[in-house]
């Protein structure tokens, strides 16, 4: 489900997962983990991460966000910090870390090391680009899902997403 911009909320027999939340409504402090793609605003919120944690929510998120998520005084047994190809496994749903960046533009650099994510829940596969261009790692991804950034300013654009649909060729 996806709740604003680039929020979106993973529901799993564990609990929720919200992958960038960002302008959510109520305090429902349901969060079985947060992953966060990069530092920008819309995409690391501290007030909507406030409406959605609780004591036992773990955080992923990639190298960089560390002293983001201390500061909001997330415990570092909490937070999993991770690079391209890292995996987080937990036991209701995986998480493996692919690059997400631009690749003429200056708003998303590769060296950043930012992420989008292949997220696994059973037997299903969700890939969640982030702010992201058409990469030679995004066309590597087999998945079953694929949320894909359109928008051509700060991603690709509309002829870029359907060629990476187009070769990767998520069911949904």
């Amino acid at each position: 489900r996806i709740n604003a911009h680039s929020s979106i909320k993973i529901t799993t027999l564990g609990g929720e997962i919200y992958v960038d939340p960002f302008m959510i409504e109520r305090d429902n402090h349901d969060a079985l983990a947060v992953l966060i793609t990069h530092s920008h605003y819309d995409h690391f919120s501290p007030e909507d991460i406030n409406k959605i944690r609780k004591g036992d929510t773990l955080f992923i998120a990639p190298m960089d966000m560390k002293a983001n998520l201390l500061g909001l005084g997330i415990k570092e047994e909490k937070i999993f910090l991770v690079r391209k190809n890292d995996v987080v496994k937990t036991p209701f749903f995986t998480a493996k870390g692919i690059p997400a960046y631009n690749l003429k533009k200056e708003f998303h650099p590769k060296s950043a090391g930012w992420l989008g994510y292949l997220i696994t829940v059973g037997e299903k596969t969700v890939y969640i680009l982030g702010d992201s261009d058409l990469t030679p790692e995004a066309l590597e991804v087999k998945c079953d899902i694929a949320l894909v950034p359109i928008g051509g300013t700060y991603t690709m654009n509309a002829l870029e997403g359907a060629k990476l649909v187009n070769a990767i060729k998520p069911k949904v």
